[in-house]
């Protein structure tokens, strides 16, 4: 399988500068590969959500890290579209996403599971503790460890080397969609219903609410 580098890089990243909750599904089946220093590994996306931008634009997400506005850390969901955005969580764990819409508009797609179609062993190799190969991949912690991806990544061209993004030939045909995995407030609920998956594929990862947030107790 030869996924490095996309076919019409260019041609892709004007599809990818469309309305994120319109792309999300369409990316469903495609295939994004990294082909580091220790190999290549490509994954097939089976499940992605849809984070737009700020509260004071035309489309404000509470649920996405530009709610509050720009800072050095989002800078990349508010660049060109194509490009990655790559966050360091609950201090240990690595999450992906592909920034689309136009270019100074944030918004991106999380990429929350996949196949390994491409590169098992060396998945394997970084992902020990998996039980199975449907395991690698299922969940975005797991996606972006197989995939080799860390912040030192956040802001790269996923459309060129040494990563590769190609496109399913045609969409797929069994999409479900629902609330977003781990969102708290609003942005979790059903009018935020913005994450899609492969209806049965078992790499899906396993859909878990946000636990309710304590409140802070103030030193006296």
């Amino acid at each position: 399988m030869n996924t490095s580098p996309s076919p019409d890089p260019e041609g892709l990243r004007e599809f990818l500068s469309g309305d994120a909750r319109e792309l999300a599904p369409r990316l469903l089946g495609a295939v994004l590969t990294h082909e580091s220093r220790d190999g290549r590994v490509s994954v097939r996306l089976t499940e992605v959500e849809a984070y737009l931008g700020p509260e004071d634009s035309l489309h404000p997400d509470p649920g996405s890290h530009t709610y509050r506005g720009p800072t050095p850390r989002n800078a990349p969901m508010f660049g060109p579209a194509g490009h990655l955005y790559v966050y360091f969580t609950y201090g240990m764990h690595h999450c992906t996403n592909i920034v689309c819409g136009p270019e100074g508009v944030a918004s991106a797609l999380l990429l929350r599971a996949g196949e390994i179609v491409e590169g098992v062993e060396l998945a394997r190799h970084r992902r020990t503790t998996s039980k199975s190969p449907a395991d690698l991949a299922s969940g975005p912690a797991r996606l972006a460890k197989a995939l080799g991806l860390t912040t030192a990544y956040t802001g790269r061209d996923a459309l060129g080397p040494p990563f590769g993004l190609v496109l399913p030939e045609r969409p797929v045909e069994h999409v479900s969609s629902g609330p977003r995995v781990g969102v708290s407030g609003a942005g979790g609920s059903e009018d935020y219903a913005w994450r899609f998956w492969i209806t049965g594929d078992p790499t899906v990862s396993q859909y878990k609410a946000a636990k309710p947030r304590q409140a802070r107790q103030h030193l006296r």
